[in-house]
């Protein structure tokens, strides 16, 4: 251990958690020796784009070794170096990996509850506590070209967050949406087919991360969050159809924020049944959830004078206790990263429908958008400009601001189910009436500017470039690569026409770049996208301004 590590050591020899973990493990010892050491860099390729077979490619000849456990529809890797410290020409193409969509930078342990949620392509999913944003575009992975995830994050900064990263990651099913996950609509009005509840927790299990928790983590924590992951995880169940799935989890050591979260909705909620999280991912390597625990007081001792509430302490039904062991508990040293908790729970198939009172409802046509600000399916008029602009363009196309979204066609569906009426006010129907905000949807593919279509944006140019018959020119594959090495040519080194000014698209047998065409023919890719097309080709990169 490095001398800038000392002080870890140090602190966590004294800290509260230590003492904790020593009531919950015997061999407390061999954990802390697995809780100091920065995390290894790791990444999850996103199989979405037709270039993640490169990809892959780079990061194998990277020294990078693939994790086997890993059964997502893409890939996850371990890089052979720790978090942030990538150096020279690896440093800048990671880095351009990352921020153009084609890997997420997220920790091990962090890519597990999206693989227990086991989801199928077309399925809606609620991602209930999503920011920043990894899971939520791991889920929507697993959806590929049909279905919707709900990525609700009820934070007004970090639903920010949340959108830049799925703009980043561009998919075409996520629905960003701003709510606190406790009184969430029932949208679709049968539940969802999944739902992630990755609640807010203590981070106990993070201190390859932040070496903060060694003197910030205290008993008290988890008490405080222990109600508020109840009641997320017990609005989750409400919301799931008959025969959903539920996956909460946490990156926090402490049963009280785990286990016994799980034990008071098994315990209130009928029709329930937790899943052994070890059958689902056989190749997982972790331990069952505890099926009880001492009660700890303020100084992290076993106490039994300690007066806590009963859904804190261990479950005294045996049935329960021993159920919980179908959990998963990650321990720093089972994984060699992170620690973490999950745990799968399924609705009963045969429950009776709920019917709706028809009598408060209006079809689509007779009621007017939720949300002003929220995304609106594209007017006719503007798909009327954009056929004039572009010859065609996909369906299933929205609009906010001044950006053209396209999204699966599950968002419309889902977007124009019928609206109740109740009290004067426009609202989506489930247990508590309130419209939905929408922040985003979907993936950017255009921009408008004064109410007329303008360009088409460059991660969506090859894809869109398909549906067009009019902006494009067909061009030869050394035209491409000397427009990404050069980023200006004059207008007859292209082939474009001397009569089209304004957003254009260079296409050939592999690639769709966008430009804007003005004196000179000008590429509208940013730095980083353009490292990486260079790359692909071996162009030579020089040093630029």
């Amino acid at each position: 251990m490095g001398d800038s590590q000392k002080p870890w050591s140090e602190l966590a020899s004294s800290s509260l958690l230590l003492k904790a973990v020593a009531s919950w493990r015997t061999d407390p010892e061999v954990w802390i020796k697995s809780s100091f050491d920065r995390l290894p860099e790791t990444v999850r390729v996103n199989p979405l784009r037709g270039d993640r077979k490169w990809v892959e490619e780079w990061l194998s000849d990277s020294g990078s070794n693939r994790i086997e456990w890993f059964n997502g529809p893409g890939s996850a890797w371990e890089m052979p170096f720790m978090r942030g410290s990538a150096e020279g020409e690896t440093r800048e193409l990671l880095k351009a990996l990352h921020e153009t969509g084609r890997v997420t930078r997220q920790e091990l342990v962090s890519m597990i509850p999206v693989l227990a949620m086991d989801i199928t392509p077309g399925e809606i999913v609620l991602d209930m506590c999503a920011s920043p944003g990894s899971k939520t575009t791991q889920i929507a992975e697993c959806l590929g070209d049909s279905g919707v995830v709900f990525a609700n994050e009820i934070s007004n900064s970090r639903a920010n967050t949340l959108v830049s990263n799925i703009q980043r990651h561009s998919s075409r099913s996520t629905i960003v949406i701003n709510h606190d996950g406790r009184h969430l609509p029932k949208v679709p009005l049968d539940g969802f087919d999944k739902i992630l509840v990755d609640a807010p927790c203590t981070g106990s299990a993070t201190t390859r991360k932040n070496p903060e928790v060694w003197g910030k983590w205290s008993p008290q924590g988890g008490r405080s969050l222990h109600d508020l992951q109840i009641s997320l995880l017990r609005k989750a169940v409400s919301l799931v159809k008959p025969g959903g799935r539920v996956v909460y989890s946490t990156c926090s050591l402490d049963p009280i924020e785990n286990e016994a979260v799980v034990a008071e909705i098994i315990r209130t909620e009928e029709n329930l049944e937790l899943l052994p999280v070890s059958e689902i991912l056989p190749n997982l390597p972790g331990r069952h959830g505890f099926s009880s625990w001492p009660d700890i007081d303020d100084e992290a001792e076993p106490s039994t004078n300690i007066s806590l509430q009963p859904s804190m302490t261990s479950p005294v039904e045996n049935e329960i206790s021993e159920s919980l062991k179908r959990c998963m508990r990650i321990w720093h040293d089972d994984v060699g990263g992170g620690g973490f908790f999950i745990s799968v729970i399924q609705k009963s198939r045969d429950l009776p429908a709920k019917p709706q009172d028809s009598k408060f409802y209006k079809s689509p046509d007779e009621v007017n958008p939720d949300i002003k600000s929220s995304p609106q399916p594209i007017s006719k008029e503007m798909s009327n400009r954009l056929d004039d602009r572009w010859g065609s363009m996909p369906d299933n196309l929205w609009m906010r601001g001044k950006k053209i979204l396209w999204a699966n066609p599950q968002a419309k569906e889902i977007w124009s189910c019928e609206r109740k009426i109740r009290n004067g006010r426009i609202t989506i129907p489930g247990e508590r009436w309130r419209p939905l905000k929408v922040l985003h949807l979907g993936r950017e593919v255009a921009r408008v500017r004064k109410e007329e279509p303008e360009r088409i944006t460059g991660k969506a140019a090859f894809e869109v470039s398909s549906f067009m018959s009019k902006g494009i020119t067909v061009v030869s594959e050394d035209t491409i690569n000397s427009l990404l090495q050069s980023q200006l040519l004059e207008i007859g080194e292209t082939g474009i026409s001397e009569e089209i000014r304004g957003g254009h698209i260079l296409v050939s047998e592999t690639e769709g770049l966008p430009v804007w065409v003005g004196g000179k023919v000008t590429i509208m890719l940013n730095q980083q996208e353009i490292l990486i097309k260079r790359k692909q080709r071996d162009l030579e990169i020089g040093t630029e301004d």
